[in-house]
């Protein structure tokens, strides 16, 4: 069992940035590294969509509507996933969710996969017009 903790939320201003971080404190390195990572987000009223993917190998993949805005990164060494989000629009409005499988030894899809193998809580972006 994975745990993921989302923290780095809050509100902002549109044109503003925020950066997220999803940790897993139970597990080390070694064993971080052999999931795919990803970040997703639900806005209200809304469907559940990917925002960004990120892999062991490194390559990582964006949703259209975030891409040249939003940047996802992994510190495997601190079992920490990442997500610097910059110019908001009131649209990026949503919970933001971590998630993380394994199942493929840490390389993920080339698409979002919404089966996950685990899920965090989410943390709660408000960004404002």
């Amino acid at each position: 069992q994975l745990t993921l903790v989302e923290s780095g939320g809050g509100s902002v201003q549109a044109g503003g940035s925020l950066k997220l971080s999803c940790a897993a404190p139970e597990y080390s390195g070694f064993i971080y590294k052999t999931y795919c990572m990803a970040w997703f987000r639900q806005a209200p009223g809304q469907e559940r969509e990917g925002v960004a993917t990120m892999g062991r190998d490194g390559v990582s993949r964006y949703a259209d509507s975030v891409k040249g805005r939003f940047t996802i990164s992994r510190v495997n060494a601190k079992n920490t996933l990442y997500l610097e989000m910059n110019s908001l629009k009131p649209e990026d409005t949503a919970i933001y969710y971590c998630a993380a499988d394994g199942r493929s030894r840490g390389y993920c899809d080339e698409g979002f996969n919404y089966g996950m193998e685990y899920w965090g809580k989410g943390t709660l972006v408000t960004i404002s017009s």
